[in-house]
């Protein structure tokens, strides 16, 4: 067995209601002044007026970051730390999907840390902690309440790029899955579909420990029993429940294992069509696990069996079929698309993110399959 980490957010509390626990948890890590980071979009929907009616027992000032934008560039960053600092807060709380908290995150360290952010892209380069985190998800998809990870948007090379660091996990993660019950149809969907992309990976991904194995697995069979309850009545207590647990499961589980080329090849439809996140790793999975397989087929067969195949009779071969033929029905079924010019992708771009994301080595590196720039376009190909 070699050595590995294993790394998660200080504290996870987890529950129908636990928003009402973040009072508590910020006096405990000794706040004085909070900065709230969200997006424009969810300030509109009433949810971070309930974070603020949480907070509110604390008796502490509050502030306010709402630039949050999707796919967030490397500017977003250096605008909510201008705000921290004006501010003089000493605690942040990241209220949204996986923009505002990896913004949050990645702000936080930048208080303590000289430079910007862009000179921390890559591993373990963040010499010391910032300031403290808590992370409360409204998706149920990122993972990053609980990953040392930021991803950000750099325009300028039309590619996303990683942040990794364990001074960037959150020292609070709030997961109350209460918070996802507004999150429409086609997000439920993509965050879902998102989740079990991060499951898939950190299980077939050369760093798998035996912990990561069973967060990762379990992640797949919730996601595959739950995201299409979730996705058709958004009401669904045990069906929301379940799956913020999944989301959460994967996050760690990736946290630790790492995923591989479906994110490399996903970071260019990002920054370069403005695909959601989600989205993107939906349409890319299936075809992406067809060049995986031969990589780790035993496994294959095992999440075949977790996302209630009946497999058991079948050859490994066999069974990685099934696998991903389920993996496309569920997409079918919760309403994402196949194809990537389903989403405004044009055939030219694909040369170019081949050489994109084959820089994407950090990730790359984890693939079970080791992949050329060639073999990335084929996958864009058939993918398209």
């Amino acid at each position: 067995m070699k050595i590995s980490y294993f790394w998660t957010s200080g504290t996870i509390i987890t529950g129908w209601g636990s928003l009402g626990r973040i009072a508590d948890e910020v006096k405990n890590l000794g706040a004085t002044r909070i900065l709230l980071v969200t997006d424009p979009v969810l300030l509109k929907t009433g949810l971070v007026d309930k974070v603020r009616e949480a907070l509110a027992p604390a008796g502490l000032e509050t502030g306010l970051f709402s630039e949050v934008e999707p796919e967030p560039r490397l500017e977003v960053v250096a605008k909510c730390l201008q705000a921290v600092k004006d501010g003089g807060y000493d605690l942040l709380v990241a209220v949204g999907g996986g923009s505002s908290m990896d913004v949050a995150k990645a702000s936080a360290v930048l208080v303590t840390n000289s430079g910007t952010i862009d000179d921390y892209i890559g591993v373990n380069l963040i010499p010391r902690p910032g300031l403290p985190v808590v992370a409360v998800p409204t998706t149920a998809g990122t993972g990053s309440e609980v990953t040392p990870i930021a991803i950000l948007s750099d325009e300028n090379e039309q590619l996303k790029k990683g942040v990794v660091s364990p001074y960037l996990l959150p020292r609070v993660a709030i997961v109350d899955p209460e918070l996802t019950v507004t999150m429409p149809p086609h997000i439920t969907a993509a965050t879902g579909m998102d989740a079990l992309t991060h499951a898939v990976e950190a299980y077939i991904s050369v760093n798998a420990t035996t912990i990561t194995d069973s967060l990762a697995l379990t992640a797949i069979k919730i996601i595959s029993r739950y995201l299409r309850t979730a996705v058709a009545n958004g009401e669904d207590r045990e069906a929301r429940e379940n799956m913020a647990m999944a989301s959460l499961l994967a996050g760690i589980a990736f946290a630790n294992a790492g995923v591989g080329a479906v994110h490399a090849l996903a970071y260019p439809l990002g920054a370069q069509f403005h695909v959601p996140h989600g989205v993107a790793n939906a349409v890319l999975l299936p075809y992406v696990m067809e060049s995986n397989l031969l990589g780790a087929l035993p496994r294959f067969k095992e999440m075949a069996l977790a996302m209630g195949e009946r497999v058991e009779e079948l050859s490994d071969r066999a069974a990685a079929d099934k696998f991903i033929e389920a993996i496309k029905q569920l997409s079918t079924d919760v309403k994402i698309p196949l194809h990537l010019r389903e989403l405004g992708v044009n055939a030219e771009a694909i040369p170019g993110m081949a050489e994109g994301a084959i820089k994407v080595t950090r990730l790359l590196a984890n693939n079970p399959r080791k992949l050329t720039v060639d073999d990335i376009r084929e996958i864009y190909e058939r993918a398209f």
